[in-house]
């Protein structure tokens, strides 16, 4: 006994309509990975430019550490002949308050006499922070 109901493997009509909502998927699924492939490239492209953007700031920061880092040095320096003249003024200080003790015991006038300030008895234990440079090679990719 046939069936008057017609089948769905040998329609026609279902044959096209499955073709159509398989071409309709695969132009959808082209155009969504088309989107993911686009959405990637740009995610990729602002990736550089943030690590362009970082390695500039770095070699910035960089250049501003070896500044500061010279002249740190340059202070140090500098502060090492100031205790260094320090020293001797307070040596040539010591001798000329002895030449004067035997000027006073000689003459017998008491004579005024500068005082050494206490800081100047060790000029080289002058108060100062005493920090390495910051060496940039850490900072360096």
């Amino acid at each position: 006994m046939g069936s008057t109901s017609p089948d769905s493997d040998n329609d026609p009509r279902y044959a096209t309509v499955t073709d159509e909502r398989k071409r309709k998927r695969m132009i959808s699924n082209r155009e969504s990975a088309r989107r993911s492939r686009m959405r990637k490239q740009k995610q990729l492209g602002d990736l550089i430019n943030e690590v362009t953007l970082l390695k500039n700031d770095n070699a910035k920061i960089t250049e501003q550490v070896d500044v500061a880092t010279r002249k740190y040095i340059e202070m140090e320096s500098k502060n090492n002949v100031l205790r260094a003249q320090a020293l001797e003024l307070t040596d040539r200080l010591r001798s000329l308050n002895s030449v004067l003790e035997m000027v006073e015991e000689i003459s017998g006038q008491d004579l005024d006499k500068p005082e050494i300030p206490e800081s100047m008895h060790n000029p080289w234990q002058i108060p100062c922070p005493m920090q390495q440079p910051i060496m940039t090679s850490m900072f360096e990719c």
